[in-house]
C-alpha cells in the first residue's frame, strides 16, 4: 500500500469508527438491539459479557459476508446472511457454555437471540455486501464497540444504583482472581431496586440518549473578538 492510498484509508476509518461510537451508534442513534440492552444490563458485567459476544458476532459476520459478496446471488441474500449470523452466534453460545457456564446461565437467551439483533443484519446488508473485507473489518469493530459502550454504561449505572456496587460477578467473565474488583460504594441494601427492575432500564438508556442530545445540542461559545488593528501609517 503506498502512501497515497494511506492518506485515503486513515480518514475513512476515522469517520468509521466515528460513527460507530457517536454519530450512528447502533443503541442510542438507531435504538437497535433493545430488547438484549434492556434485559441483560442489570451489571456491569452482564452488559460487557454481551458486549464482548456481539462485537465478535459482527466482526465475523461482517468479513464473512464481505468476501462471499460475489459469490452470494442477490435474490437469496437476506437468508445467506442470517445463516452466516445464525453460524456465528452458535460457535460464541457453545463457547460460553463450554468455558463460561455460569456467565452463559445469566446471559440465557439472549446469545441465541444475537441472531435477531437489527443491528448486525443491518451493516451485512447495507455495508459489507458492498465494500472489502478491511472496511467490513472495521465497521464490525466500531459498530460492535459503539454498542457495547452502551451496554457497559447502562449496565454500571444500573448496578450502582440499584444494588450500591460495580463489577459484581467479574469472577464470571474473567475468573477468579477477578473477583477482588469488585467494588462497594454502598452499605448493604442501600440501592435503589427501581433501577434493576425493567422500568429502570428505560428510564437509564433514555438519560443516556438525552445526554447524548444534550452534547450535540449545547450552544457553543462565542468566538472571543479579535481586537481591531490601527490601519497602517501611510
Amino acid at each position: 500500500m503506498d502512501s497515497e492510498t494511506r492518506l485515503r484509508t486513515r480518514p475513512a476509518h476515522r469517520e468509521t469508527w466515528r460513527q460507530g461510537l457517536w454519530d450512528n451508534n447502533p443503541g442510542l442513534v438507531q435504538l437497535l438491539g433493545l430488547c438484549p440492552l434492556l434485559a441483560v444490563t442489570g451489571t456491569a458485567v452482564n452488559g460487557l459479557g454481551l458486549a464482548v459476544a456481539t462485537m465478535f458476532v459482527l466482526v465475523c459476520s461482517n468479513l464473512a459476508v464481505s468476501l462471499l459478496r460475489s459469490h452470494i446471488v442477490a435474490e437469496i441474500r437476506i437468508p445467506a446472511f442470517v445463516l452466516i449470523i445464525a453460524t456465528t452466534v452458535t460457535v460464541v453460545d457453545l463457547v460460553l457454555q463450554a468455558w463460561l457456564h455460569e456467565l452463559s446461565r445469566t446471559l440465557g437467551i439472549f446469545v441465541p437471540l444475537i441472531v435477531t439483533n437489527c443491528t448486525i443484519l443491518a451493516r451485512a446488508e447495507a455495508f459489507a455486501s458492498r465494500q472489502p473485507a478491511g472496511a467490513a473489518l472495521h465497521d464490525g469493530l466500531a459498530q460492535g464497540a459503539g454498542f457495547g459502550l452502551v451496554l457497559l454504561a447502562l449496565g454500571a449505572g444500573r448496578e450502582m444504583i440499584g444494588q450500591g456496587t460495580l463489577f459484581t460477578g467479574a469472577d464470571l467473565l474473567l475468573g477468579e482472581w477477578a473477583g477482588a474488583l469488585t467494588v462497594r460504594l454502598l452499605p448493604e441494601g442501600g440501592g435503589l431496586l427501581l433501577a434493576l427492575l425493567p422500568p429502570g432500564a428505560f428510564i437509564g438508556l433514555g438519560l443516556l440518549v438525552a445526554l447524548r442530545q444534550y452534547l450535540i445540542q449545547r450552544p457553543q461559545p462565542a468566538p472571543e473578538s479579535q481586537p481591531k488593528r490601527a490601519p497602517a501609517a501611510t
